[in-house]
């Protein structure tokens, strides 16, 4: 199996054994824990000395040879004027000879170094070729393992939490409103341009071109701009004057829409501070039919009809190309974190996109000149944002006729209260070798 870096008592197997049941039960949530363990993976490399990779690959049969000093001298002009970035790194930076049909994403984009039919790749790029091995072994093993789960479906007691389990949300959920008052609604138009993700994009254009969206538009689009930091009389403000551009007048959107936004913020009803939406959630919940606009540009929109809109972006046909093969492969995080990349004009943006507010933020450190969780020239590696750990949400604002989600049954919410406080004294379900355990 798999040896994970530097952690003798870890390895593919272990990864296995704690994966949580829902992940094992759903291919999508199969998809979304093989990109959070690569994105884990990808930082653990970026730490290790060249001494420890050696060993890493060696254990493993990954035959990539480091070149000699001597090659290395030879090959100097050659390796810094194909590499970006690399005459200051020069002396410091090990390089790894490999076969060049396993480093097809490096030749694409002639980051890299060919003769005789091998790539030469420097230490800071051969995590992209030792990845791929990973994902490809991880990937494997979860099959085999989700064709155990009937066994555990079988127990009638577990059922009803099992059920539910894949919609507990665990991770950062931007419910805390650090920033209420930093953004002004004249803002708006330029960050959508600057900093959105592609669904909040198309959110707020629908909205400005047509001065209305529909309930799952209104609820995706909202809460994102909560957890920007819009307080609630701006959030009122901003919606009633947009609506009255159309064909609602104050006193209709007083009585038909306000108190839904209201709600949102936690201020009618059970008095619920709502969160906004993660990507698995809005891939995975409510898909949009004719009229919405809500919902994951990569999952729902036609493909056609993204490239045109991907071409509108001033995205080239190269780029727009790689997106696609993500979107064809239901890679939707790793579909829009590449248009990040490509917007955005960096080579990696190193973090495991998982929310739309967490991309407006590393949007923003860019856009500002903060740090970037990205290689920088000078030779460091910086640490990448941690992925928080992005399973589908489990409550949303009651909602409208408009709105296709099916609301849960009283049964079903004591149930997920149950769970909810599973997450909360720390209890986990792992599947290990046919039988539950809890942990």
């Amino acid at each position: 199996m798999f040896s994970v870096l530097m952690e003798p008592d870890k390895s593919v197997s272990s990864s296995i054994r704690s994966t949580p049941y829902p992940v094992l039960r759903s291919e999508n949530l199969r998809r979304w824990f093989l990109q959070q363990e690569a994105d884990l993976f990808r930082y653990r490399f970026s730490q290790q000395l060249s001494g420890s990779v050696r060993k890493f690959l060696d254990l493993n049969d990954l035959h990539y040879t480091s070149i000699l000093p001597n090659e290395k001298v030879e090959l100097k002009t050659q390796l810094i004027n194909s590499t970006f970035g690399m005459k200051e790194l020069f002396d410091t930076q090990d390089f790894y000879k490999v076969p060049f049909t396993d480093a097809l994403d490096l030749v694409r984009g002639r980051k890299i170094f060919l003769r005789h039919g091998l790539a030469y790749i420097p230490h800071n790029d051969l995590v992209s070729i030792v990845l791929n091995d990973f994902r490809t072994s991880l990937s494997r093993a979860l099959a085999v393992t989700a064709r155990g789960l009937p066994v555990i479906q079988e127990d009638e007691r577990l059922q009803p939490l099992l059920k539910h389990l894949s919609y507990a949300y665990i991770g950062q959920d931007y419910s805390v409103q650090k920033n209420v008052g930093n953004i002004s609604l004249d803002q708006l138009d330029s960050l959508a341009t600057r900093s959105f993700p592609l669904c909040m994009r198309s959110l707020h254009y629908a909205l400005r071109d047509q001065h209305h969206l529909r309930h799952g538009g209104r609820l995706q689009y909202g809460l994102f701009l909560k957890g920007l930091g819009l307080s609630l009389e701006q959030a009122l403000t901003f919606w009633r004057t947009e609506f009255a551009r159309g064909s609602i007048d104050p006193e209709k959107f007083e009585k038909g829409y306000a108190y839904n936004i209201r709600h949102a913020y936690g201020k009618e009803g059970k008095r619920t501070d709502y969160t906004p939406y993660s990507c698995m959630k809005i891939i995975q919940t409510n898909t949009p039919g004719p009229g919405d606009h809500h919902g994951c540009p990569f999952r729902h929109t036609d493909a056609d009809l993204l490239r045109q809109r991907l071409q509108s972006h001033r995205l080239s046909s190269s780029e727009i190309n790689q997106v696609m093969e993500y979107v064809k492969g239901m890679h939707y995080q790793l579909a829009c974190q590449k248009y990040f990349e490509f917007t955005h004009k960096v080579e990696d943006g190193a973090f495991g996109l998982s929310h739309p507010n967490q991309y407006f933020e590393e949007s923003q450190k860019l856009l500002s000149g903060g740090q970037h969780a990205k290689r920088e020239n000078s030779g460091e590696v910086q640490k990448p944002v941690v992925a928080p750990v992005t399973m589908p949400q489990s409550s949303h604002p009651a909602q409208s006729s408009e709105s296709q989600s099916t609301q849960l049954s009283a049964s079903q919410v004591e149930e997920q209260e149950l769970l909810e406080e599973c997450f909360a004294n720390g209890v986990v379900l792992r599947f290990v070798k046919g039988t539950v355990e809890l942990g």
